[in-house]
């Protein structure tokens, strides 16, 4: 009896419970960004308030929830700006929330966003718990709340929306509830263009879950004539090897010093996907991947009726904002032009320094195998952010949603010790707080 009660592992706490301190450190970083901007913002004779609802993207969002899609603004060189190219999920909850509060549609909209934030801290946590540990699951939020521009998180944009959906679509992928997957991937796809990432990492997901169950139920296709594995038994062996492996190799007392940093430097797999489907919840994925799609391409194809021009009026909309996919040959320019003159370059190293070290986390994600639904995403995320042709200013935060990046950073801090960790974070969110204020009390848009 004894020693069946220690092989059975106890019973794990809710996750909110478990996401209580990355929650919490969340909104400690958040509330300093935000009182630091409120004080900028005076001395400056600014409203923090009205930087954070009603300048920029907000106010497009806003016109939207307020009297629908119609509204452009042509420019003097032919130009048309047309509130066509914001997708219209954010829009919708702000005219839901104005509808059953005094709320303005700005302040519905930051509302939105605030809480919205929270639900993405929460899903990056179970995702980086799900994949590397209770520990780096806390500091990878810690890591997206204290970025640079990481105050954008609290603004009336849909940043922090469609990472929410994002993270949990990407959680129920890795957890095997495809439905829920595409669901959230489809909300997503309603909430901005790079919806496309999430679609991507579900379908990618969904297939090769679909071709190893095949593959089980095929007793002479998966192992060159040995026994397939049962769907059943690779569950049971993912639950397994995960099952608080990060906490145990890093707090156990009887963990030797040699075999520490021996786990340390090694590369560890990912627990494997528990998205191998039984024929009972085959349905479910293939509806999942069935959903997916439906939120981009709904919208993409009602412009295209809106405007006339078929399936590919999207693209002219957005077109009309110079913006597009030319695989970063006007990025690069961009950045060459910033070595004109000696301030400038300072500007264009930073910008090369900026993307080799992406660059540089993102093969650190593929060497530590992280999930292929992950990869997938993050890699379409940097590709839409990275090679767009316009709006270069707003990379970094375009760049937000690729949070599963922030891994490879979160696991080395998860190793410090507390103390340092704690003052290596309060460091870096006093800085991004002061940065965040500069930024967004200056002239152009985040």
């Amino acid at each position: 009896m004894t020693d069946l009660a220690t092989r059975v592992a106890p019973p794990r706490a809710p996750l909110l419970r478990r996401a209580a301190p990355a929650l919490l450190g969340y909104v400690a970083v958040r509330a300093l960004g935000l009182v630091v901007l409120a004080g900028w913002s005076a001395a400056r004779g600014k409203s923090a308030h009205t930087l954070l609802t009603a300048r920029w993207d907000s106010l497009w969002y806003t016109r939207v929830a307020g009297p629908g899609y119609g509204y452009e603004v042509r420019l003097p060189n032919g130009d048309v700006h047309s509130d066509l190219a914001f997708f219209p999920l954010l829009p919708w909850l702000e005219r839901l929330l104005h509808a059953v509060t005094p709320l303005s549609y700005g302040d519905a909209g930051l509302v939105v966003s605030v809480l919205a934030s929270l639900a993405a801290a929460a899903g990056i946590f179970a995702v980086a718990e799900h994949v590397h540990g209770r520990r780096a699951g806390v500091c990878s939020v810690l890591l997206w709340a204290v970025l640079p521009v990481g105050i954008v998180q609290s603004m009336a944009y849909s940043e922090s929306l469609f990472t929410a959906l994002a993270a949990w679509s990407l959680y129920a992928v890795l957890t095997g509830r495809w439905l829920g997957a595409g669901a959230l991937a489809a909300l997503a796809g309603l909430t901005r263009p790079v919806g496309l990432a999430v679609v991507a990492a579900v379908w990618t997901a969904g297939v090769i879950s679909f071709v190893r169950y095949r593959s089980a139920r095929d007793p002479h296709g998966a192992h060159d004539g040995g026994r397939a594995p049962e769907p059943a038994d690779e569950i049971r062996a993912g639950r397994s090897a995960h099952t608080g492996s990060a906490d145990r190799s890093a707090h156990s007392p009887s963990t030797s010093r040699g075999a520490s940093v021996t786990a340390r430097a090694s590369v560890s797999p990912p627990p494997p996907l528990r998205t191998l489907p039984s024929h009972r919840s085959l349905p479910s994925l293939l509806a999942g991947l069935l959903i997916a799609p439906l939120g981009a391409a709904g919208y993409v194809l009602w412009v295209g009726h809106r405007t006339g021009r078929g399936p590919l009026g999207y693209l002219d909309v957005q077109a009309g904002w110079r913006n597009g996919f030319d695989g970063g040959y006007a990025f690069a320019r961009f950045v060459a032009d910033k070595f004109t003159s000696f301030p400038s370059a300072l500007a264009g190293a930073g910008l090369i320094i900026g993307v080799g070290l992406l660059i540089r986390l993102y093969v650190a994600c593929v060497r530590q195998r992280q999930p292929v639904a992950l990869l997938v995403y993050t890699g379409v995320v940097l590709a839409l952010a990275l090679c767009a042709s316009s709006y270069f200013g707003s990379k970094p935060r375009l760049l937000l949603p690729a949070f599963p990046v922030l891994f490879p950073l979160a696991r080395a801090l998860a190793r410090a010790r507390t103390s340092r960790a704690v003052l290596v974070t309060a460091g870096v969110a006093a800085a991004s707080a002061v940065y965040g204020a500069f930024w967004l009390n200056g002239s152009g848009p985040p």
